[in-house]
């Protein structure tokens, strides 16, 4: 089975190794998982579609996306994947810390372009499809990494910079006006701050007024928001935040099932086991014995 932690929210552990930070991997929606819920991290992301049709939202804009587009999700941005109408979707993930671009002191190229791309100052597509007169040139620098990826050589690092020195260079030059700054999204802005919330108090009894109070909402006015924006309600939502903080604790843990119950906010074990089955269709023992 799947750890399904990765899915959800601000998601605090690295999907990179330290000392090459860089990491790519396949993953097919419906099969793999139904959708990944809306998160983020510190990581920059490049979604390549390779198969299918599905939806991908960043920062609270949806693209539908088609075999060939590529979303581009900056360290810090919402986004969730998930699928468009019955169709499945192979994509795949890029993800790498901007630091692997850096050079130091006052470089220009850093200090004028990657640092200030990369904390979402300005203006770029962030979905590009074939309709893009440099498409070709971008994807053809994809096509490299990967190929480099799928028999590294030593050394193999160094082109994997190359390709994506490339590829921004090309977004720069064609793509983005350096001197147009991008406004500041304060939906997105406020829902990372709701999530936070939510991620830091999890554990212990939350209702929509305690969320609400926290975020300078009223109930009612919080309640709509939260539907409207992560197309869930906050029980569900709350509820799906649990059940993953449990597989973790299952999955690290000799903890008992009942002491993870109440850490992870289920004061009731037989209402925690019954969320349990109902989402991941085993039990949390049987979950803990198939890893």
């Amino acid at each position: 089975m799947k750890h399904p932690d990765y899915e959800y929210y601000h998601e605090k552990k690295s999907h990179v190794p330290a000392n090459f930070p860089y990491n790519t991997y396949i993953c097919t929606i419906p099969l793999d998982f139904t959708q990944v819920n809306t998160h983020w991290h510190k990581e920059a992301e490049f979604v390549i579609i390779k198969k299918g049709c599905g939806r991908v939202f960043v920062d609270l804009q949806q693209y539908i996306v088609l075999e060939g587009d590529i979303v581009l999700i900056l360290p810090g941005q919402l986004h969730s994947i998930s699928q468009h109408n019955e169709f499945c979707m192979e994509y795949e993930n890029i993800l790498f810390f901007p630091g692997l671009l850096y050079g130091n002191g006052q470089d220009y190229c850093t200090s004028r372009l990657l640092r200030p791309f990369f904390e979402n100052n300005f203006v770029f597509p962030v979905h590009i499809n074939k309709s893009f007169s440099i498409y070709n040139k971008l994807y053809s620098c994809i096509d490299a990494i990967d190929i480099l990826r799928s028999a590294p050589a030593p050394g193999y690092e160094l082109g994997i910079k190359g390709y994506l020195f490339q590829f921004f260079s090309l977004l720069f030059t064609n793509l983005i006006d350096i001197n147009s700054k991008k406004p500041i999204n304060s939906h997105a802005a406020k829902l990372k701050e709701i999530l936070s919330y939510i991620s830091i108090h999890h554990s212990r009894p939350l209702t929509p007024s305690d969320v609400a109070y926290a975020a300078g909402f009223s109930t009612s006015h919080f309640m709509k928001f939260f539907k409207k924006y992560m197309g869930c309600t906050f029980t569900e939502y709350l509820n799906d935040y649990r059940l993953s903080a449990a597989c973790t604790l299952l999955s690290t843990t000799d903890k008992p099932v009942l002491e993870i119950s109440c850490e992870t906010g289920f004061a009731n074990l037989s209402y925690f086991n019954r969320l349990f089955k109902k989402k991941y269709g085993i039990s949390p023992r049987i979950y803990r014995k198939s890893l």
